[in-house]
């Protein structure tokens, strides 16, 4: 049995969760509160001295990083493969993943925003003009992406989920969170209303997890 440090509303704990659902693994899902900021706490530490989650525990490896630790996944579990067979494929899937994940993902992530709004005492609608700014702008590239695609079925890449659907499903629940205009994105829109039909993903939701607030 594997464990999962992560926090219901965190992407990265989000994408990592719909990774392993789609693999049909279990684990322990052991919840870190962020708000509280549990992650900086020495014990966190221990397991990642980042502070930062998701963390996954297998046996005596400890992981961290959510692209490594779905890579991982993907060696150590190869069952309902999230990568395609051939190279050029893995290559549009890592590529598709690293746009969410290295280019609009961190630019919205808790700490940076934190920063903005206590360190540098940025307003909340300046906040949000700042997670709208760098969202949108990633989400027209990607949109061009997939357009073009003729090949695409109902997911980022071909007619299975992939890397890339864990990655951008937890950017659109952020995006709708920041008020992002999603019109301009029909075909993200239709990836995401998708995906959000399988079990994998729902049972991944954010809301649905231990950690969520019972009042939403």
């Amino acid at each position: 049995m594997m464990a999962l440090y992560g926090y219901f509303r965190s992407s990265t704990s989000y994408r990592t969760r719909i990774a392993m659902n789609l693999k049909s693994l279990d684990y322990d899902y052991i919840a870190v509160n962020l708000a509280q900021d549990e992650q900086l706490e020495s014990a966190f530490k221990l397991l990642n001295p980042q502070g930062l989650v998701p963390v996954l525990q297998a046996d005596d490896l400890l992981l961290y990083q959510s692209p490594a630790i779905l890579e991982w996944l993907e060696d150590i579990y190869p069952d309902n493969p999230l990568l395609p067979k051939d190279a050029s494929g893995r290559m549009q899937v890592r590529a598709i993943s690293a746009m969410i994940g290295c280019d609009i993902h961190p630019l919205n992530n808790r700490r940076i925003l934190q920063y903005l709004r206590n360190e540098l005492s940025v307003d909340e609608e300046d906040v949000i003009t700042w997670c709208n700014r760098w969202i949108t702008e990633g989400f027209a590239a990607l949109e061009k992406i997939l357009a073009k695609d003729k090949t695409r079925g109902k997911f980022c890449y071909g007619d299975n989920p992939t890397l890339a659907d864990c990655y951008l499903i937890p950017q659109v629940a952020s995006a709708r969170r920041f008020k992002v205009d999603l019109s301009a994105y029909p075909n993200i829109i239709e990836i995401d209303a998708h995906c959000r039909r399988l079990k994998a993903f729902t049972d991944a939701d954010p809301m649905v997890q231990p950690d969520a607030p019972k009042s939403q």
